[in-house]
């Protein structure tokens, strides 16, 4: 990779990594709270919503988190979520996702914070990178990019950021793979980060190997470059360097 290169990737990390991505961010709705387990709660669930239109992502989190009365923790606690998301509830709660489907992420919860652990404690009974480990959690392939679940992962495990939380300070930021959408593939691909603009696994930890040499032990801050820059300019103009 050039100098040149790492000069501009680290620019626009600085550009874009700033605590106003927050705001039209799904980010917003975990720092709504201060205690480690709402965080955990509501960051997990936003993630898990966050596909499709941004304007939908947003308003669909919103409700959710109404719908929890504004209290993560006390709502998985209290269990209401068994009648708000019946096991045989097929209708949509956010569009493919029926409230049957969405309602395994509060059984497994339950299972967490009533045993008095966090999800982080939940999730280093698991071998594996951070990633390995919640995909074991949740039950889901970690053999896909899961971009929602390292996007999840990045916003607990960062430190010293403006916009993530770093409050899990067992895992290390290091180890984290760039949660893979639209933007970050095809930046990534023009500026010659991955060799084809494909949705793999094999793609995310390539353009995290390459973040790495200019992010050392921090790959993931690259994620604010080619996101933000990728969102600010979807033209994609030729005098990218």
């Amino acid at each position: 990779m050039t100098e040149k290169l790492c000069r501009q990737l680290r620019e626009w990390a600085e550009a874009y990594h700033q605590a106003d991505f927050i705001a039209n961010d799904p980010v917003q709705f975990p720092h709504r709270y201060v205690r480690q387990e709402d965080i955990e709660i509501m960051g997990l669930l936003t993630a898990v919503l966050s596909f499709g239109n941004r304007r939908m992502i947003l308003r669909k989190v919103d409700e959710l988190d109404g719908l929890m009365g504004r209290a993560p923790l006390q709502y998985v606690l209290s269990r209401r979520w068994e009648n708000d998301f019946s096991r045989g509830n097929q209708r949509s709660f956010y569009r493919m996702v029926s409230y049957a489907a969405f309602r395994i992420y509060f059984e497994k919860l339950y299972a967490v914070y009533t045993e008095n652990r966090t999800l982080e404690d939940a999730l280093l009974t698991f071998p594996g990178n951070p990633m390995q480990k919640l995909c074991a959690f949740l039950g889901v392939s970690d053999r896909s990019p899961q971009k929602k679940l390292n996007m999840f992962l990045r916003w607990m495990i960062r430190r010293d950021s403006a916009v993530d939380f770093g409050i899990w300070r067992r895992m290390s930021p290091a180890d984290l793979i760039i949660p893979l959408d639209t933007h970050v593939c095809r930046v990534a691909f023009l500026l010659g980060l991955t060799d084809k603009p494909s949705f793999s696994l094999s793609a995310a930890r390539c353009i995290t190997e390459a973040l790495a040499e200019v992010f050392p032990g921090d790959p993931c801050l690259g994620d604010f470059a080619l996101f933000g820059y990728g969102v600010n300019h979807p033209e994609l103009t030729d005098n990218l360097p």
